[in-house]
């Protein structure tokens, strides 16, 4: 690999951005592809095909074979809010290769008894979230019921481009919400990515079934699957 290609890749690894490595087996011939630049590649489809799957491998266009190296950032998860559902929701992710961390400015709740083995921060959204640094590779849960704490993280997660915003509450209390985020200025589009009431709709009760269907939620989304239709 050429050190100007290899720093480029590293470059873009750093950014947390998604690109691909793309190798001509026939030539040995190698060109990055970012993911700026995704749609207008000769190998589109095969592109968004292998980065869907996270996964390198062989693809076969137009007659010659070609290895995509696939570089995606990490998946990041913030549940805003110490709550129970965060308590069964941090194993899981962990299990499924997703890096959580727990923010809730109540200390009663945010402490490392109640998380042993997770990152809680006992800060506002408004403090913590600018430190940990959304993204487009980021999941943000607001779990706490309280629009002091959860708007703020929510806007954040907007504004920031996160793959996954969700956010725990019925319907009227999600078209409270929605008032509120109007009235901040947000649009009909970036409102109506909230997944809320959070989670796929499994007929979940108890806080471990919640997490359950957030983190199925999560997942599909990182997987671009299609869920259930977005309440408004």
């Amino acid at each position: 690999m050429k050190l100007s290609v290899l720093a480029a890749l590293n470059a873009e690894r750093a950014a947390r951005r998604t690109a691909v490595l793309v190798t001509e087996l026939a030539s040995g011939r190698q060109r990055l592809v970012k993911a700026a630049d995704f749609d207008a590649d000769p190998l589109a489809d095969a592109l968004a095909a292998q980065v869907a799957s996270r996964k390198s491998g062989v693809v076969a266009v137009g007659g010659n074979d070609y290895f995509l190296s696939v570089a995606v950032p990490p998946v990041k998860a913030v549940a805003i809010g110490a709550v129970h559902i965060s308590q069964a929701l941090a194993p899981m992710a962990r299990l499924a290769g997703i890096d959580l961390t727990i923010v809730d400015p109540r200390t009663a709740f945010a402490s490392k008894s109640r998380f042993p083995d997770v990152t809680v921060l006992a800060e506002w959204p408004d403090v913590a979230l600018p430190r940990i640094g959304l993204d487009g590779h980021s999941a943000l849960i607001a779990l706490t019921h309280d629009p002091k704490i959860d708007d703020p993280a929510i806007a954040a997660g907007l504004s920031a481009g996160c793959f996954y915003v969700g956010a725990l509450g019925s319907r009227k209390t999600h078209a409270r919400r929605v008032e509120r985020l109007a009235a901040a200025g947000f649009g009909e589009a970036d409102i109506a990515r909230i997944r809320a009431p959070v989670g796929l709709d499994i007929g979940a009760v108890s806080p471990a079934e919640i997490a359950v269907s957030i983190l199925a939620e999560i997942i599909a989304a990182q997987h671009k699957k299609p869920a259930r239709p977005v309440a408004a």
